[in-house]
């Protein structure tokens, strides 16, 4: 089946970055919200990636109008689904919605269509086994920022086909990602590991071991990584942290318990950039 148009079910900050690397890949794109107003923040979003590739010499200025030129915004999902070959769904990390979500995606998609949820931590299996094709549902790990991290994890699921795994594997390197295929478990590779270091620097942080700062440049420079794990968590959202923790510590054990000043955070509001106020403090930059 030749893909031409992806569907990117959800403008979050996950979806967005999602609908520029496909667009850029040469995809045409439907990114679909049920909220008027986080598309309007995403298109503009989207906007800035675009002024900012040109601005660092990845893309001339007429291809970047070209790739703008391929994204559709929509409220409609069955119109949009209906005219998708590829579906790539970033709704929030919460089975209750990943299940309606697919069940509506399951009705309004052709037979042939591939949904692939991008999640960091959840069961493709258990995805797939709210519809009634789960041979092609399929989970692709996407990294934040999407358009500058190269790595997209792909999850077979139980069900999950040779044929549909070989599709995405090709739609993931078209728009310029590399691929670690990996067997089903909660939290892949990366969030395993990525989850017990942001969990753990709550901790410290909440035991007095140092600041903020100083963890983070700790991480950082000693470690090797290019961000801290409190800079990483603002950006990607502690309630998304959070999360995604609540499920590894109900799946692999007391090692993913959150820590108790995360939860804080989260109950606080503070939630990072996208309340400008995380574990660091965004409303005077």
């Amino acid at each position: 089946m030749s893909i031409e148009t992806i569907l990117v079910v959800g403008s979050g900050t996950m979806g967005r970055g999602i609908a520029y690397v496909s667009a850029v890949g040469g995809y045409n794109v439907i990114l679909n919200d049920i909220n008027e107003d986080a598309l309007g923040i995403a298109e503009t979003d989207i906007q800035s990636f675009f002024k900012s590739g040109i601005e660092r010499g990845k893309m001339s200025y007429e291809d970047a109008e070209l790739s703008k030129s391929r994204i559709q915004y929509s409220l409609d999902l069955k119109k949009s689904a209906g005219k998708a070959d590829f579906v790539i769904e970033a709704v929030p990390e919460v089975i209750s919605i990943k299940e309606e979500t697919f069940k509506k995606l399951d009705e309004f998609t052709r037979d042939e269509v591939i949904l692939a949820t991008n999640t960091s931590a959840m069961s493709p299996t258990e995805i797939g086994s709210f519809t009634k094709k789960p041979d092609k549902v399929i989970a692709m790990h996407f990294f934040n920022p999407v358009p500058k991290m190269k790595l997209v994890e792909v999850i077979k699921g139980l069900e999950t086909s040779e044929e549909t795994a070989s599709t995405v594997k090709e739609v993931t390197r078209r728009i310029g990602k590399e691929i670690v295929l990996v067997n089903e478990h909660p939290g892949f590779v990366t969030s395993r590991i990525s989850a017990l270091v942001g969990n753990e620097a709550f901790n410290m942080l909440m035991e007095g071991v140092g600041t903020p700062e100083e963890i983070d440049k700790a991480i950082e420079l000693g470690l090797n990584y290019p961000m801290g794990p409190f800079k990483l968590g603002d950006i990607v959202g502690l309630d998304v942290r959070l999360k995604n923790l609540e499920y590894l510590h109900k799946t692999l054990g007391e090692a993913y318990r959150p820590s108790p000043l995360l939860i804080k955070y989260v109950k606080a509001g503070r939630l990072g950039v996208k309340t400008q106020k995380g574990v660091y403090d965004y409303i005077a930059k």
